[in-house]
This record gives structure tokens, C-alpha cells and sequence, in this order.
């Protein structure tokens, strides 16, 4: 292969920039580079992205080579814009940072130092790194494939790459040397060291004609305030769990970001990045403790957030009327549940439920104290109601969701582990599944198979929305403001209709209250619904679709740019609905108050109501609340503890009316008479007939059990018919 002439290429680059063109819809050229390096002369733009798709229409070879050579074609591209950057200059820059003054006055000390005859360019000694005010990056031709982390092998160093993956961690972002600069302590020249390997040998000798020829041996000393550094963070980004093969764990690669690549993407995030892929120069001990192995990294030139599962970046483009309208049609809110998971029958409320919780309420911060605005449900069901399946589903939807299971998760790994850093060697956090979702979704599936100790991580998270850590010497509160949706089964595996509700969920009230509605799915036989479900079931194995509905389900992309839309409002309670919101909430508090088994009732509740009304609001893009609004997430409530309630009353109706009744006198009998309890009890008609009627009975039913029960001699009526005495 013939050597390449790398002056004709940086050449080739220089026309490149300064002619490629395209043309607008009126047919003017608009000179793409041409603008961005008046920016850059102006210094009102730092990176210079230059699109390989841009080059490959002027120059398909040179496409090539720069992606089998890129970090070469860097430093041509780089050398092409400094030396065209003074014919772009229009003006000259008024604002002057530390870095221009000092090279003003190193310019001015040699003026007067040197000989006037003397004609040769004063900045010849001055590297071309330490001038330079833009970053030059490549973006990737459309063209290429994005590859898996594991196939970045050997074949691939120095040349361009794109990676897909999860950022696993992201350090700080620091500053890098790039340029040295040194005084001499004998002549006082200056002396420059670019720096290209991650670790550099100081220079000690002075270098310059004074010193060599005096033989002085003047000592060097490094000056930070003439050197020149760069911001740089290191990612770690880890392959997507789809993409290992049977059997392996995920694999993960080093990112180095420098300049305005920093600070792109946290922890959790998806991301493409593009790249030079390039192995790492240790030297000194450091090579010395590693052997013969070298370590390899990506030196990132362009980083893009991705959305989860499809491969488009993520979406930040406004709705278009034509797709708002399409959204915001008639029954919208029904339209808006059924699209989640349509492909799982039937549990209509709760797919409003998971969709309000997508929305979230509004959160309130009156004078320093938090009200969370976040929605958290728990959904509790018989084995095969489909619960994994609507979490994964969520967990898919949401833009930013962490997915964790209860056996498989500690309470560090949900909340925070102290962990030693392996590049600095000091305690740093860790963030665990709850802090990763923060602002976002954290789906906890089995629910009821964690160990105490570590549910109890969860308390804190769910209402004051952070996480307090004191261990290890690091004092710390970390924000987790995430919604957390929860599935567990009942406490006997199935529900267990002749137990309470507290006794088949088994969980602490503590924790109970905080999750604002509790569903209790039950799998009951139904010969009508069980047959739809089973055709439905096989449809959707046949055909791996939803079967046709009545409307066409929104598709994900949509739903999650609404979601999104729906989230910048702030709607407020109008002081109209006040009274009856608190009338509603006193209400339901005498309800529980009355009937001995119910779940919980505090404070919490009166929350939830607004928290769901809110979000309600949002969704139909509403500042104000209306009474729709706090009617339906009332509603909502109800049908929650509904699920609860309906095998209650379906087993009171399998009883006969006249043991019901005779159960209800028997606990007058017991609760009355003070003194006299059990069996000796007397209990008076009136009250007796007011306590039967008042559960619904009718007069006609009590008098029938009234003999019945005086036949088998169970208690005895006096003449007036105005006691019950048992026997």
C-alpha cells in the first residue's frame, strides 16, 4: 500500500470546509462550515462537529480513510481550521480570558528581547495546543452500524466506532493537562510539552540556545497558570442485557470524554457513542504492576441519549396538532389506558391507575416542607393475573425506569452502597436501583418475598422521596424522587377469601399507607369472562398482536412525548372543590371507622385523592381541577379497596340470612348486658330488629329466624315479644 501524502489530504480537508454547501428552499448555497468557523473565530461556538455523511458527498475515499485512521484525521482536521480560522476573522474579540493576556505579553517580551533584523515568527515556539480556542469532532456516517460492546475487538483500534450501552458510572469532571508550560530558572525562557498519553515525563533540563550554549543547566518549573487543561470525565458504560450471549455477563468498555463532551449523560442513562477506539499508554510502576496486558478505551466524539427500546435517540421534538388532535379525541383517558399493555386483557382500572402514575401528581414545597407529588401503587393478585408482565411493560414505557426484583435486591443495592473507587482509591457512593430512577419509575416485582431489613429502605424513599446515608464517614442525603410500582402476592400465595385483608396481605401498615392505592386482583372463575380471556390469550399467541379493538392503540414514541407534555403542567385545587374533598375524606374515615376490616385510613389518603386528581388534570392538559377529576380518583380509591371488598360480600351472601341474623343478636348478646356475658345473654327485640334491618335485612327475615332458632331451643322470646333470652 502506497504511503499517503498527508499534506495533500489536509488539503483535501481545508476545501472541504471551505466549499461544501447545500442549498435552501429559495436555492441559495448556504456554506455549512463556512458559518461555524466565523463562530469559531468569534469564539461564540467551541466544538466543531464535522458529519462524515457531509464528506462522503465530496469525497467518498476520504470517508474511508478517516474512519480506518481517525485520530490522524483529527489532528489534519484540526490543523485545517486553525490555519483557516484568521481568513474567517471579521472582528476583533473584546472578551480576553487569562490564557489570551498571557500570550499578548509573551509576545510583547520577545518583540522587545529580540533584534529587529531578526525576522522569523514569533509563534513558532508555541504549540499548536495551547492556541487552539475549538474542539473537533467527527459525527458517524449514517451508514455505519452501531456495534456491541463485545465486538469492538483488535481489528478496530484507531478507527471510528459506535457503541451502544448503559452508563454504569460517570466520574467527576476534571481538569486534564494538555499543554505544559515551564520557566527556566537561569535565562527565564519559557518552554512548551504537549501531553498526549494520559501520564507524562516532566522535562527538567531548560532546552533553549542561552542555556546550552552557557552551559548554565538551568532548572525548569512547571507554571500552571501558562499551562492549558481540559475538562475530562471517564463513562463506564455496559453492554444491553438483549445483546450477551447465552450464558456470559454483560461486558463493559471505558469512555474518556473530553472538552464539551462532558457532563452528557448520568448514570442509568442509554446512550450511543461514537468514538476512536484506542489502547491505553500506562508507563513508569503503573505498567510495571499491569505486565504484559494493555488496557483499551473510546475517545468519545459525539455521545447521544437513546430512548430504551427502539434505536432512535430520544425525542425532545414538540406534538403536531394533527397528533394532539389524535390523542385528545373523545374518551381519550379510556383510549389513553387501554394503550397500556394492550396486548394483557382486560384490568381497565388499573391501566388508568399505571397511567396516572406515568403522569404524576403535583408536587408542593410550602416554606421548607415536601409534599411528594409522586404516585405509588402496589398491585397484589393471585399467581397469573399478569401483574410481572404490566410492570415490564411500564418499565419499557417510561423514559427513565429501573426494574428490581425483591429477592434479588439488598437494601444498599436499592438505596446506596459506599464503595472504594478503583481509580482514586477514596469512598465514594454508589447509587443503587432507587437513586438510578430518580425523577423516574422503580419497579420492584415480588414485592412480598423481600427480607424485612431491607423493605425498610423503601420507608423513606416513598415519602420523603431521599435517601439518608451516614456510613463509612460519609453524612449524606441523596434525592430519589422516583414513583415506585410494587406487585407481591398475598400472604398464602393465593388470596385466601376466609381470612382479613390484613392477614392475607401481611404487610406493615407503615408501609401500607404509603402506597396511594392498594389493588387486590383476584382470580375468580367466571365461565363468560374466562372465555374471552382464553380467546383473547390464544389470538395474541397466534398472531403476536393485540387482537382488533374498537380503536387502534397509541404507540409507545407518542405516548411517551404526551406523557411528557402532560408533566409541564401545574394544575392547582380551586378553592370551590376544597369543603368537598374534606367532606369526602371525612367520610370514607367514618366508613373504616364502622366497618372493622378495611385497610388503613390516615391522613396519607386525603393526599392520595388530590395527588390523583392532580394528575388527572395534567392529563387532560388542564390548570384547574375540576370535580370529574376528584369524583374519578375517588372512584379509583373505591374500586381498589373494591377488589378488596367483592369476595367479602360475595361469601356474607352464600350464608343463609337467618345464621347471619343469629350471628349479629349473638354479638349483641356478648357486647350489651355488662356482667352477664356469653351464653346467659338477653338481648331487647327493638335493638335486635334495629341491627338486622340496619345490615340490610328485611322485618319479614328476622321474625322467620326468630322461630326458627326458638324451635331448636337456641333462646326464648318472652310473651311480649320484647326479649331474646338465650338458653
Amino acid at each position: 500500500m502506497a504511503r499517503k501524502d498527508y499534506a495533500a489530504e489536509k488539503e483535501k480537508c481545508k476545501r472541504f470546509l471551505q466549499e461544501f454547501y447545500t442549498e435552501d428552499d429559495n436555492g441559495k448555497k448556504v456554506f455549512k462550515y463556512g458559518a461555524q468557523l466565523v463562530a469559531l473565530a468569534h469564539r461564540e461556538q467551541v466544538p466543531l462537529f464535522v458529519d462524515l455523511d457531509d464528506v462522503a458527498e465530496e469525497d467518498p475515499e476520504l470517508v474511508e480513510s478517516i474512519c480506518e485512521n481517525a485520530k490522524r484525521y483529527t489532528g489534519l482536521f484540526a490543523d485545517a481550521v486553525h490555519e483557516l480560522l484568521p481568513e474567517y476573522k471579521e472582528r476583533d474579540i473584546v472578551c480576553k480570558d487569562s490564557l489570551d493576556v498571557y500570550i499578548e505579553h509573551r509576545l510583547m517580551m520577545e518583540q522587545r528581547a529580540h533584534d529587529p533584523a531578526d525576522t522569523r515568527d514569533t509563534r513558532n515556539q508555541y504549540p499548536p495546543e495551547l492556541m487552539r480556542r475549538f474542539e473537533l469532532y467527527f459525527k458517524a456516517p449514517s451508514t455505519s452500524k452501531p456495534k456491541v460492546v463485545r465486538d469492538v475487538r483488535a481489528d478496530s483500534i484507531g478507527q471510528l466506532v459506535s457503541v451502544r450501552g448503559i452508563v454504569t458510572r460517570a466520574t467527576e469532571v476534571k481538569p486534564m493537562m494538555a499543554v505544559a508550560t515551564y520557566t527556566c530558572d537561569q535565562c527565564g525562557a519559557e518552554t512548551y510539552q504537549p501531553i498526549q498519553s494520559p501520564s507524562f515525563m516532566p522535562l527538567v533540563m531548560c532546552p533553549s540556545q542561552e542555556c546550552v550554549t552557557n552551559k548554565s543547566g538551568g532548572r525548569l518549573y512547571l507554571q500552571t497558570r501558562g499551562s492549558k487543561f481540559v475538562k475530562f470525565q471517564e463513562l463506564r458504560i455496559q453492554e444491553h442485557s438483549d445483546q450477551v450471549p447465552v450464558g456470559n455477563i454483560p461486558r463493559s468498555m471505558s469512555i474518556y470524554a473530553r472538552g464539551e463532551n462532558t457532563r452528557l449523560a448520568q448514570p442509568g442513562d442509554h446512550v450511543a457513542v461514537t468514538g476512536v477506539f484506542l489502547p491505553l499508554l500506562r508507563t513508569g510502576y503503573k505498567q510495571a504492576v499491569q505486565g504484559l496486558l494493555s488496557e483499551t478505551y473510546v475517545e468519545a466524539h459525539s455521545i447521544t441519549l437513546m430512548n430504551k427500546t427502539e434505536d432512535d435517540e430520544l425525542g425532545s421534538s414538540e406534538l403536531t396538532e394533527e397528533e394532539l388532535r389524535s390523542i385528545t379525541e373523545e374518551g381519550f383517558y379510556e383510549k389513553l389506558a387501554g394503550s397500556i399493555a394492550p396486548e394483557i386483557y382486560g384490568h381497565e382500572d388499573v391501566k388508568k391507575a399505571l397511567l396516572l402514575l406515568l403522569v404524576g401528581g403535583v408536587e408542593q414545597a410550602p416554606k421548607g416542607m415536601k409534599i411528594r407529588g409522586n404516585i405509588n401503587i402496589c398491585l397484589m393478585g393471585d399467581p397469573g393475573v399478569a401483574k410481572s408482565q404490566l410492570l415490564s411493560y411500564i418499565d419499557r414505557l417510561a423514559p427513565r425506569s429501573q426494574y428490581t426484583t425483591g429477592r434479588g435486591s439488598s437494601g444498599v443495592g436499592l438505596t446506596a452502597a459506599v464503595m472504594r473507587d478503583p481509580l482514586t482509591g477514596e469512598m465514594t457512593l454508589e447509587g443503587g436501583a432507587l437513586v438510578l430512577a430518580d425523577l423516574g419509575i422503580c419497579c420492584i416485582d415480588e414485592f412480598d418475598k423481600m427480607a424485612d431489613a431491607d423493605r425498610t429502605a423503601i420507608h423513606e424513599v416513598m415519602e420523603q422521596q431521599t435517601i439518608s446515608i451516614a456510613k463509612a464517614g460519609i453524612m449524606t442525603s441523596l434525592n430519589a424522587r422516583c414513583s415506585i410500582l410494587a406487585a407481591a402476592n398475598p400472604a398464602y400465595g393465593r388470596y385466601n377469601p376466609r381470612k382479613s385483608i390484613e392477614q392475607n396481605i401481611q404487610l406493615p401498615a407503615a408501609l401500607l399507607s404509603r402506597f396511594d392505592l392498594l389493588w387486590l386482583i383476584q382470580d375468580k372463575p367466571d365461565a363468560d369472562a374466562d372465555l374471552r380471556l382464553a380467546q383473547h390469550i390464544t389470538y395474541v399467541h397466534q398472531h403476536s398482536r393485540q387482537p382488533p379493538t374498537h380503536f387502534t392503540p397509541i404507540d409507545m414514541k407518542l405516548m411517551r412525548r404526551y406523557i411528557a407534555l402532560c408533566k409541564k403542567r401545574q394544575p392547582v385545587v380551586p378553592e370551590s372543590l376544597a369543603d368537598y374533598i374534606t367532606a369526602a375524606y371525612v367520610e370514607m374515615r367514618k366508613e373504616a371507622r364502622v366497618s372493622k376490616d378495611t385497610t388503613f385510613t390516615s391522613a396519607r389518603t386525603l393526599l392520595s385523592i388530590l395527588r390523583l386528581a392532580t394528575a388527572l388534570a395534567r392529563l387532560r392538559m388542564m390548570d384547574d381541577v375540576e370535580k370529574e377529576d376528584v369524583n374519578e380518583a375517588m372512584r379509583l380509591m373505591e374500586m381498589s379497596k373494591d377488589s378488596l371488598q367483592a369476595d367479602k360480600t360475595s361469601s356474607t351472601r352464600t350464608q343463609r340470612p337467618s345464621d347471619v341474623i343469629f350471628s349479629l343478636v349473638r354479638e349483641l348478646a356478648t357486647e350489651g348486658v355488662a356482667g352477664r356475658t356469653g351464653s346467659g345473654g338477653v338481648v331487647r327485640m327493638s335493638e335486635a330488629e334495629q341491627r338486622c334491618v340496619s345490615r340490610g335485612f328485611t322485618p319479614a327475615q328476622f321474625q322467620e329466624a326468630l322461630e326458627e332458632y326458638e324451635e331448636l331451643n337456641v333462646w326464648q322470646i318472652n310473651q311480649g315479644r320484647s326479649r331474646i333470652t338465650f338458653v
